[in-house]
C-alpha cells in the first residue's frame, strides 16, 4: 500500500480537538464548536477509548484530582463520541479527568460530544493528545508511534511532524521497543529514564546488556555513567602492547559514538594519518538517525 499522509481533514480535526479540549466548561457552553455538542452526561454510559496509548494513571495523582473535583468541580469537560451500536460515549479526551470524577463519586460529568470519528480519528486523536501533554511513558509513546504508524501507513517524518517532535525524537523512541520485555517494564514503571534505555541500546550483546541493566537497578546511576559504563562493555581497553590505536584515536571514537549513539571504529593503515571511519548500523531506521544526527551536527 502507498504511504500517505494522515491528511488535511484529519490535520483540521487535531487542531479543533486540542482546541475544546482546552475549554473551561463555561466557555464551551457558549460556543461550541461546528460538528459538536456540549452535554451532562452519565459517568455509567461513558467507555474509555479504544485506542488510549496511556497504559498507567498515577493514582496518587488521580486522587488529588477526584478531591479537587469535589471541592471545585470540573474545569474543563472531556471530549467524547457517541456510539449508537452501544448506547455509549467513548471518550476522545480526557480519560484522565474522567477517572476522577469516577473516584470522587460523581454520577454525571460535562463533555463535549463529537457527532462521529472513525477509528483512525480516534487513534491518532488519542496518541497525539496524549504525546502532546507529555502524558505518557516512554514505552507507551513507542507503542502509540508504532500503532499509529501501522494504521496510517505514514513515515516517521510525517509523524513527527503531526506529533510536533523531531524525525530523531520519533526514531529513538521505536528503539526501545528493540529492548528485552523487563527493561521495557522497567521503563513504564519509572524505575530507569528513557536516557538509560538509550544507554542500554548501545550495547548489543544480550548477557552484557542485561548485567548493566541489573547493575542500573541495584544502585542510582545517572544517564551519563550508564552511557560511560556501555561504552565499557562495548569497548574494553585493550592493551597498549597489542594495539597501536593512540589514545586521542580512542577518545574520537568514544566521543563519536557517544552522540551517533552506534559503535564506531577508526581503522589506521600502517601510516596512522591515513585510515577508514567505520559507522555501524543495524536497521535502515537507524541508518536514517545517524545521517539525521550528522546533518544537525554540520548544520
Amino acid at each position: 500500500m502507498v504511504r500517505q499522509a494522515l491528511g488535511k481533514g484529519l490535520d483540521a480535526l487535531i487542531k479543533q480537538t486540542q482546541e475544546i479540549s482546552e475549554m473551561t466548561t463555561q466557555e464551551a457552553q457558549q460556543a461550541a464548536p461546528a460538528g459538536t455538542t456540549v452535554s451532562k452526561i452519565a459517568v455509567n454510559k461513558i467507555v474509555p477509548n479504544r485506542f488510549q496509548p496511556r497504559r498507567v494513571f498515577d493514582e496518587e495523582k488521580l486522587q488529588e484530582l477526584a478531591q479537587s473535583i469535589k471541592e471545585h468541580g470540573l474545569t474543563q469537560p472531556i471530549v467524547v463520541v457517541y456510539d449508537a451500536g452501544l448506547d455509549k460515549y467513548e471518550i476522545v479526551v480526557g480519560e484522565r479527568r474522567f477517572r476522577a470524577t469516577q473516584l470522587a463519586g460523581l454520577t454525571e460529568i460535562d463533555a463535549i460530544v463529537h457527532k462521529h470519528l472513525g477509528d483512525q480519528e480516534m487513534c491518532a486523536l488519542a496518541l497525539i493528545e496524549n504525546i502532546q501533554r507529555e502524558d505518557l511513558n516512554p514505552i507507551e509513546t513507542a507503542l502509540g508511534y508504532r500503532n499509529l504508524m501501522s494504521k496510517f501507513y505514514i513515515t516517521q517524518t510525517d509523524l513527527a511532524s503531526y506529533c510536533g517532535k523531531s524525525k530523531a525524537a520519533v526514531s529513538n523512541a521505536l528503539r526501545l521497543l528493540e529492548l528485552e520485555p523487563a527493561i521495557q517494564e522497567a521503563l513504564q514503571a519509572g524505575t530507569i529514564s528513557e536516557g538509560h534505555g538509550r544507554a542500554l541500546l548501545m550495547v548489543t550483546d544480550p548477557a552484557k546488556r542485561d548485567m548493566l541493566f541489573k547493575k542500573m537497578n541495584g544502585s542510582k546511576m545517572s544517564v551519563r555513567q550508564a552511557e560511560d559504563a556501555a561504552r565499557a562493555l562495548m569497548f574494553p581497553t585493550k592493551k597498549p602492547a597489542k594495539t597501536a590505536k593512540a589514545a586521542d584515536i580512542a577518545s574520537f571514537e568514544n566521543d563519536l559514538q557517544a552522540a551517533l549513539g552506534t559503535k564506531v571504529e577508526v581503522k589506521c593503515g600502517k601510516n596512522v594519518k591515513k585510515g577508514t571511519l567505520v559507522i555501524h548500523y543495524h536497521s535502515l531506521d537507524e541508518l536514517d538517525n545517524i545521517a539525521s544526527r550528522l546533518k544537525h551536527k554540520m548544520l
